[in-house]
């Protein structure tokens, strides 16, 4: 009995151990392909004749045909000496078409999918399509999106995949709301973040639609806003968030540790270059010991400090600022180590990427040439040069040192765009009425930085065509030399107190050239040819020669917030013209303004004050037709009609005058309504006065002039202006407070404007 048990044992284990055995392949037959040959499937698979095949060999050739996507179902078995492959093909993709999606292009979405047409249907690329989509739509606040692919079936083994989205309603944010805040009110930390709480007028904002890496995003904002503020020690421990359940809501709680607020304490600096005064770096500081910490303004003052030692030729130096903080006392005094480096020159200056722009060109816009120090504040200069343009959509400076030489290259990489543009605009004013523009101007003709435009305009009560042509480097200076030819149409007979018609035909050619940084100079000669009427001379039209000579400066020093769309700074003009050379007139023209304005309170707020004046002085016993005086009411002068100020004729016309002086002073403010939408809100007070008008020989007595309307006027308001995508509009009610009995009153002033 023992031995037979034996005996089945061995035989047991045996048959056991054969399929194991190794099995040499003496052919090789592949089944059930119909687009790929028998040979390419011996290549996937990995195997040929001769080969000894086991069951674990015959698991892993399976398993290289399946990691092929080719096949849909694979059997792999030894019968005999034969390796028997039998495969069903999958399905080649056809086309990958997306449906149902509004919110976001199809486009977009193609990008994600990784799913290929003509490439072998596959299961687990689909799945992850499908995920990546989700995931797209969620970053959108699209919580609820639903993603379906579906699988149509065509003839010769090819489908045709669609991508079927629900994509339901966004996830707007109901309540954002904060802990452990005692500094700084709930409302006051809504404004420093990005996110935004739902309501009904946010239709043209993505901000109130939930989106978690902006949450977090927002969690860093706040955190340099506390370290803006003086709060060192500012954390946001947490971020709780809750959906609703039908996901429709979702609301966050920042939790936030401010701890204890820091002034700055003493500010030194480590210089180790004895040719750079201590003087121009301290200088350079932008804090003081005793203010409130700011981190922004230590890494202003980083940048500032390599700049400022850059302009003495030490290039790519590192500036550490070492923080030591005294808790008893609550400051941070700070040291800004400089690294001492060579002094470097400029090498060579490699212009590089433009097709169209000719070198010259850009070499204009450039401070720095070959040799000069290299400065990284001048390079940086360039740069904005450059962009200044509006040649390039993106210009990359590029330095690179020389081995062994304190010498470096410079590249400057541009991205050249398209530098013509179309325009046009609809538009409402008192003064023009309702107005239609169109135009066309190439801001790079021929690529030698030449700027041409071509533009009409027709509006209630003007008409005007316009040809402009400007050579910013003329004779290869920074000398900018123009002409501009125009035709203009008024037709102010139906517009009271101007009352007058005038076709004008202006030929003008110009110089300008900058003296300083901030002042620049033009010069104009010009001739006019006009066909006017003027009530006073017997309302017949009168022909009219003007040719004119006149020079002009021009101060401008502006800052600019672009995301408040505020400057500050002041800008001016001053001039004088000469009208004359045996023309129908003779006068001279002298007339300058002054814009000034601040802001305040993170730039949210702004005061701007204005003063313009003018006065025309007669020359010998030349009338000067009232076309060519100066008017005040309308948008000079708020709560006064157009031309509504002073001496009037006997169809109470306004007879204009010689001279004026007019200015307003206006604080804008922001409004209840989120900063993203450009809606401010203002107060303001207007002045003004006119002079006398001029009258022609014989009609000094005339019973048709009134001896009234001389005197200053004011006037108080307020106002809402909206930078609206289309372009600004402008609503504003005015009061006159000191006003003549004549005068012409318009509360109400409307002014739009937009372009495409």
């Amino acid at each position: 009995m023992k031995k037979n048990s034996l005996i089945l044992s061995v035989f047991g284990a045996t048959c056991v151990a054969l399929p194991a055995t190794a099995v040499t392949i003496s052919r090789i037959d592949v089944n059930g392909i119909k687009r790929m040959d028998a040979e390419s499937v011996r290549i996937l698979a990995g195997v040929r004749v001769g080969e000894n095949v086991g069951a674990a060999r015959t698991n892993e050739i399976t398993k290289k045909l399946q990691d092929s996507g080719y096949f849909s179902d694979i059997n792999v078995s030894m019968v005999g000496n034969v390796l028997k492959i039998n495969v069903d093909e999958a399905p080649v993709v056809s086309t990958v078409t997306v449906e149902g999606n509004d919110e976001i292009s199809t486009d977009d979405l193609k990008k994600e999918i990784r799913l290929k047409e003509r490439a072998s249907y596959d299961e687990t690329i689909i799945g992850s399509d499908v995920q990546r989509l989700l995931t797209v739509y969620q970053r959108k606040g699209f919580f609820g999106t639903k993603i379906n692919p579906k699988k149509i079936e065509l003839d010769n083994n090819r489908v045709n995949v669609v991508y079927e989205i629900t994509e339901g309603h966004p996830t707007y944010i109901s309540e954002i709301d904060f802990s452990g805040n005692k500094k700084f009110s709930n409302r006051t930390l809504r404004g420093e973040i990005l996110s935004r709480e739902h309501a009904w007028w946010r239709i043209m904002s993505q901000f109130d639609v939930f989106d978690e890496d902006r949450i977090q995003y927002d969690a860093q904002m706040l955190r340099q806003f506390y370290l803006r503020n003086g709060y060192a020690d500012a954390n946001i421990t947490s971020i709780n968030g809750r959906f609703t359940p039908t996901r429709e809501y979702y609301s966050v709680v920042f939790n936030i540790d401010e701890g204890e607020k820091y002034k700055f304490g003493k500010l030194n600096i480590d210089n180790p270059f004895p040719d750079v005064p201590d003087e121009k770096l301290y200088d350079v500081i932008k804090m003081d010991a005793g203010d409130a910490y700011n981190i922004d303004l230590v890494e202003e003052t980083v940048s500032a400090l390599r700049g400022a030692v850059a302009d003495y030729g030490y290039a790519f130096i590192n500036v550490e600022p070492i923080p030591v903080k005294d808790d008893a006392a609550r400051t941070i005094s700070m040291t800004f180590k400089i690294e001492k480096t060579n002094r470097i020159y400029l090498n060579s200056i490699n212009i590089l990427g433009n097709v169209r722009t000719f070198d010259s060109v850009i070499e204009q816009s450039l401070p720095m040439r070959a040799g000069d120090p290299f400065s990284l504040q001048t390079i940086e200069e360039g740069r904005q040069n450059l962009m200044h343009t509006r040649y390039f959509k993106n210009v990359q400076m590029v330095p690179s040192r020389i081995a062994d030489a304190n010498m470096m290259n410079l590249d400057v990489k541009l991205e050249e765009q398209p530098t013509g543009e179309l325009s046009g605009g609809v538009g409402w004013s008192n003064i023009n009425g309702f107005m239609i523009d169109a135009g066309i101007t190439e801001n790079n003709f021929m690529g030698r930085g030449q700027i041409v435009q071509i533009k009409g305009s027709i509006a209630q009560y003007q008409k005007q065509a316009l040809f402009s042509f400007t050579e910013p480097y003329l004779f290869g200076r920074a000398l900018s030399g123009g002409v501009d030819v125009a035709y203009t149409m008024y037709d102010y007979n139906g517009l009271t107190g101007l009352d007058y018609d005038r076709d004008s035909l202006t030929i003008s050619g110009r110089l300008g050239w900058k003296l300083t940084d901030h002042w620049s100079q033009t010069t104009r000669l010009s001739a006019a040819f006009d066909q006017n009427s003027d009530p006073q001379q017997g309302g017949g039209m009168i022909h009219a020669r003007l040719y004119s000579l006149g020079t002009a400066f021009k101060y401008y020093n502006l800052e600019t917030n672009f995301e408040q769309n505020t400057h500050t700074g002041i800008v001016g003009n001053i001039g004088t013209t000469y009208t004359g050379f045996g023309g129908t007139t003779t006068y001279m023209r002298y007339y300058g303004d002054l814009t000034a304005m601040v802001n305040f309170l993170d730039d949210r707020w702004q005061l701007k004050t204005s003063i313009d004046g003018g006065y025309i002085q007669p020359i010998g016993d030349d009338y000067i037709p009232r076309v060519y005086r100066y008017f005040l009411g309308g948008e000079s002068l708020r709560g006064f009609d157009v031309a509504g100020v002073g001496r009037i004729g006997q169809n109470s016309y306004s007879l204009g005058g010689l001279w004026k002086v007019n200015g307003s002073t206006q604080l804008n403010f922001p409004v209840f309504i989120p900063d993203e939408y450009q809606v401010k809100g203002f107060v303001f007070t207007d002045y003004g006065i006119l002079g006398d008008p001029d009258v022609p020989h014989g009609q000094e007595n005339a019973p048709y002039l009134k001896n009234i309307g001389s005197g200053w006027r004011t006037s108080v308001g307020f106002g809402v202006y909206w930078n609206t995508p289309m372009g600004p509009m402008n609503f504003s009610w005015g009061w006159p407070l000191k006003i003549d009995k004549n005068d012409k009153e318009r509360r109400f002033l409307l002014s739009f404007e937009t372009q495409f």
